[in-house]
């Protein structure tokens, strides 16, 4: 066993003196592009930034409440949790009325536990909440 340990590690230094002399074509394309973003890449992201100013303040309030006590089951997917603005997870939701929802998220539904674990919401947050996820996103 002593014996094999000078050798073992005089294996890995010749082995990592062996690296590539370049990265691979793929890592060096994306190498360069986190060392020199184009502008191209920023227009995007201004773009996708511009239909969150154009919510009503109800909508807002409603993002906002999402945000804080939401988002982190419902941006996953968590136990099957609907994301804001996918209309086919919200569609059978929807098709038994609003009321529907709005009393199976206050009460609780499935995974979901009452108000989302947030016991502290009102009710007419909740709705706001609910409301943007529904509506408040394209």
């Amino acid at each position: 066993m002593k014996r094999f340990l000078p050798l073992l590690t005089l294996g890995f230094i010749v082995l990592g003196g062996c690296g590539l002399e370049k990265p691979p074509a793929k890592l060096a394309d994306e190498i360069k592009e986190a060392q020199n973003p184009k502008e191209e890449a920023a227009a995007p992201a201004e773009e996708a930034a511009a239909p969150a100013e154009e919510l009503s303040p109800e909508l807002a309030a409603g993002k906002e409440i999402y945000t804080a006590n939401c988002a982190m089951c419902h941006d996953s997917g968590m136990m099957n949790a609907p994301k804001p603005g996918d209309k086919t997870a919200w569609e059978p939701r929807l098709a038994q009325g609003m009321d529907a929802v709005m009393k199976n998220t206050i009460e609780g539904f499935g995974g979901m536990p009452a108000k989302g674990g947030h016991p502290e919401l009102t009710d007419e947050q909740i709705k706001s909440a609910v409301d943007y996820m529904v509506h408040g996103v394209q």
